[in-house]
């Protein structure tokens, strides 16, 4: 089984650099957008609803902001977008399915930048991480297999970015969002990628500013979480960061 997670930066110019190629060469089972930045009416009919896959669509209220997307080989049991909290939900960030006994969280989560270019979001941010795994770690608890996938927009330590020292202030590298991620994998949580690959030079995200991809200067941002009981399913985990069409690359885990 695989499982895939894309934050595509637009899903409408996603598709104009070749995501439904992608897409039919991923084999992927279930694929978790993110920043779709569209309305469901928006997107042409047939990157809305592909052949072979559930689809499904959560936006933001704002136009061309956030939202999330799934597509899937099998219809969800259940299928959730709620957090309970206006602010958060508006935003369209949540897509919580269930497939059988398996769980798959897909999340944009927020980025800490405020409109200022200032970090005046991190509290927001922060606030959002733990309203969610106080909803996902009451399901880890209780046994159930769970996997969280996304955009975390945090760089969880210095080999998770190419220039730690220089991003210590920047948002998505601070202390407090970096610490925020320390506490959830302490409360039983497994970043997957970490379970196959310890070394540096990994990232998912890179600048579109000053050849920063090609020079591999990026951060890795975005994850597949795991709960305790969906940790032995785990056969592999991956980042492709050979695949273009957006500024973040796809990563995924593959599932027995």
């Amino acid at each position: 089984m695989l499982i895939y997670s894309w934050n595509v930066n637009g899903i409408r110019a996603a598709a104009n650099k070749g995501f439904l190629d992608w897409l039919k060469q991923s084999n992927g089972d279930v694929i978790g957008l993110q920043e779709v930045r569209a309305f469901p009416e928006q997107i042409a009919p047939e990157v809305r609803e592909p052949q072979g896959y559930f689809s499904h669509f959560y936006p933001a209220k704002r136009p061309g902001y956030s939202g999330v997307g799934l597509y899937s080989r099998q219809k969800p049991d259940e299928l959730e977008t709620s957090l309970g909290v206006t602010a958060y939900d508006e935003e369209g960030r949540v897509q919580i399915a269930r497939f059988g006994r398996l769980y798959i969280a897909n999340i944009y989560f927020p980025n800490g930048q405020g409109k200022d270019n200032d970090n005046s979001r991190i509290p927001f941010k922060l606030a959002f991480y733990k309203k969610l795994f106080d909803k996902l770690g009451a399901l880890n608890k209780a046994g159930e297999q769970v996997l969280v996938m996304g955009d975390f927009n945090t760089a969880h330590t210095e080999i998770d970015i190419a220039r730690p020292k220089e991003n210590i202030g920047t948002s998505g590298f601070t202390p407090e969002e970096r610490a925020e991620l320390t506490r959830v994998l302490a409360q039983g949580w497994t970043d997957t990628f970490r379970q196959f690959e310890q070394g540096p030079g990994f990232y998912s995200w890179w600048s579109q500013r000053g050849g920063a991809r090609s020079r591999n200067v990026g951060w890795r941002i975005d994850y597949v979480l795991a709960s305790k009981a969906v940790l032995p399913r785990i056969k592999n985990a991956f980042i492709h960061p050979h695949v273009m069409g957006s500024d973040h690359c796809p990563v995924g885990v593959e599932l027995n």
